[in-house]
């Protein structure tokens, strides 16, 4: 799998953002400087007072597989972890990126592989 960005999406329940907020922001410290990740975003479920995603976007396929394979990942992301969502099949989705719109501007579309 190459070409395109990389969005991965964590699924996470908590009763209160007192958890997941103080989680959030450790976890994501402590990956600052991870090659390849482009930034992360915690968002809140509107129809579901527990439900929170984390939603990371990496550069590329090689770049978010070096981390997730490499010896920093898990101690990276302990903070969130046990706040997933273990109640789904996976508490994980990865989707690539195969084409998009910023405002005005149109990104090429990313098809190689699919």
């Amino acid at each position: 799998m190459t070409g395109g960005a990389i969005e991965v999406v964590l699924y996470h329940l908590s009763d209160g953002p007192d958890r997941v907020l103080p989680a959030y922001h450790e976890a994501s410290r402590r990956m600052t400087g991870t090659p390849g990740l482009l930034g992360s975003k915690l968002l809140h479920a509107v129809g579901d007072p527990r439900s929170y995603v984390v939603v990371s976007r990496w550069s590329d396929w090689e770049a978010f597989t070096a981390w997730e394979t490499g010896a920093a990942h898990k101690d990276q992301t302990a903070p969130l972890r046990p706040l997933r969502d273990t109640g789904r099949d996976r508490p994980f989705e990865i989707y690539r990126e195969l084409a998009g719109y910023a405002g005005e501007r149109t990104t090429a579309d990313v098809t190689e592989g699919v």
